[in-house]
């Protein structure tokens, strides 16, 4: 099970202009990524929990701090607007579904319930993968300094992956472990098993500067596995990572 790991501040204003990133960058994995800000002011808050379900304005309301709060209302409203598009329907009528490890997804009545989709987001940062008729992860976190990371890499990283990563020059070790950890938890996601994956029965890359891929899946070489992987960097100090399923 991947530990919970500890947050960092985003400086103010650092991502108040982020990028949409379209198809045509994941061309061949027929995968959208859209990047968005949580970080509103009240009344667009206010707006915007109007297109919640009620399900989920009570969860928003059993969040403790108003910070949480604010950045689920605005992460799942976006959610909604971006399926509404997507569907040609308004926001308020998009119908969700989980998973038994609560994986969301379209209810099975929707207008188009062959679209995948995942969300994923960190500080006031939150980024989504849409994918036709492809399963579909998502992850993204602020790449900083975690006092024990390499406890956490040894307990949460495969045994070809904490080599890779000890041997890291240490100043390459906060990316290289953000690109795994981003890049295994799209992969789980992208799966729909959750935390509950065990997490040594594949390999992904993080050496940085290197391509991302999926090494191996089990006794399956990466490239035979059916999954493609795909990062991208959403704002400045951030790393994300996309796992998409791939049809020969």
């Amino acid at each position: 099970m991947m530990t919970t790991l500890p947050t960092a501040r985003i400086a103010p204003g650092a991502n108040a202009s982020l990028p949409s990133w379209p198809t045509a960058s994941f061309a061949d994995a027929a995968v959208e990524v859209v990047v968005t800000t949580l970080d509103l002011g009240r009344e667009s808050v206010r707006a915007l929990t109007a297109l919640l379900s009620d399900a989920e304005r009570q969860r928003a309301g059993r969040f403790a701090f108003d910070r949480d709060r604010r950045r689920f209302t605005v992460a799942r409203a976006r959610l909604r607007q971006l399926l509404a598009a997507q569907l040609g329907v308004e926001p308020e009528s998009v119908e969700l579904a989980y998973g038994t490890h609560g994986k969301p997804a379209l209810a099975r009545h929707s207008t188009d319930s062959h679209l995948r989709f995942n969300v994923s987001h960190s500080e006031d940062v939150a980024v989504y993968a849409f994918a036709g008729g492809r399963e579909v992860g998502i992850d993204v976190e602020v790449v900083r300094t975690i006092t024990d990371a390499d406890d956490i890499a040894a307990r949460s990283f495969s045994r070809h992956e904490n080599e890779a990563y000890l041997a890291l020059d240490p100043r390459d070790k906060p990316l290289g472990f953000f690109n795994c950890w981003t890049r295994k938890e799209a992969f789980i996601k992208a799966l729909g098993d959750g935390l509950s994956h065990p997490l040594d029965r594949f390999d992904v890359s993080l050496t940085p500067g290197e391509p991302a891929r999926i090494v191996r899946v089990e006794s399956t070489p990466g490239e035979q596995c059916g999954w493609a992987l795909h990062t991208f960097s959403p704002g400045p100090g951030l790393v994300g990572a996309v796992v998409v399923q791939h049809f020969s």
